[in-house]
């Protein structure tokens, strides 16, 4: 089968499923996660996402879909993208023959600019080649060099404009975590206010409207230490350096952060990863949802502050 077929008829071999019977009720993902060994939450809710469950014969997707005794569950083996991929900078989460999303690394660019030609784009453009998909990467949104996390690209322009169509109505839910300088002081709370660019393209706040765009962030305190903070960010907006500028103006700017930081660098990196991405699928409407691990060096700072 090649790889086109499979993308369009996700999971359609019958002899590529696990069977099993429902013995108590209970909510498909959590019977899932009991009852299926070996395969990490995220991994399974990649696979009820991927149209890769059966109940009684009927494809399932919802996560909270309730499971009666007696009821036949079939569970994909497939894998998708069998073919090979393999890149440093990006991790391909989830594919259908409308979008993909992906984790970022550090140290590549969301699209081409200037004269650099590493970019996610450009990655993916040649995996869609090479798998012989006739189609392109779309970007839909960005993320700075040097931010990794969750980025979702469309196949097609109309999936990309679908997409791009009230954004904030189909994208419902996308956190951020940083590793901050310094130790918070409050648990949670909201910053509010103008960002605008100066002749340098550093970007600066305002309290007041200064002809910039307004922003709004709202963050709470995972965990501290006296030196550093662990915390995640959720954003109303989506303007150029929020986040970096947010911390700044709090007196916690992010670790690594070369720009707007105060030097604080334990990680040797700029800690800010773009960790939870939950959005509306552009054409079936299902939710989609999806969460990354915190980066095990924001923790092992704090373990070392200790």
């Amino acid at each position: 089968m090649n790889y086109n077929n499979r993308n369009r008829a996700a999971y359609g071999n019958p002899n590529e499923y696990d069977h099993y019977t429902v013995g108590k009720p209970a909510p498909l993902l959590e019977w899932l996660l009991e009852n299926i060994k070996g395969q990490s939450k995220t991994k399974v809710k990649q696979t009820l996402q991927g149209r890769g469950i059966r109940v009684d014969g009927k494809t399932v997707t919802k996560f909270d879909y309730q499971l009666k005794p007696g009821m036949k569950i079939s569970v994909s083996r497939t894998k998708k993208n069998q073919e090979t991929f393999k890149s440093r900078y990006i991790k391909i989460v989830y594919e259908d023959k409308y979008l993909v999303v992906v984790e970022k690394a550090i140290g590549i660019l969301s699209m081409a600019a200037g004269h650099s030609t590493l970019n996610v784009k450009a990655v993916l453009d040649d995996y869609f080649h090479k798998t012989r998909q006739n189609c392109q990467a779309h970007v839909v949104h960005r993320l700075d060099r040097d931010t990794s996390g969750l980025m979702i690209y469309a196949k097609d322009k109309q999936t990309e404009l679908a997409l791009e169509h009230d954004w904030h109505k189909n994208v419902y839910d996308r956190r951020y975590v940083a590793l901050v300088s310094g130790e918070m002081e409050e648990d949670e709370g909201t910053i509010a206010n103008w960002l605008k660019d100066n002749r340098a393209y550093i970007t600066y706040s305002s309290d007041v409207d200064n002809g910039g765009k307004y922003a709004v962030t709202h963050f709470h305190t995972l965990q501290r230490t006296t030196s550093h903070s662990l915390v995640e960010f959720r954003l109303d907006t989506g303007r150029k350096n929020q986040i970096r500028v947010h911390t700044a103006d709090m007196g916690h700017p992010v670790c690594g952060d070369i720009k707007y930081g105060n030097g604080d660098d334990p990680c040797g990196r700029l800690c800010l990863h773009a960790y939870v991405l939950c959005f509306y699928h552009p054409m079936s409407h299902q939710p989609m949802e999806f969460e990354t691990p915190i980066p095990a060096e924001f923790r092992k700072a704090l373990k070392n502050d200790k």
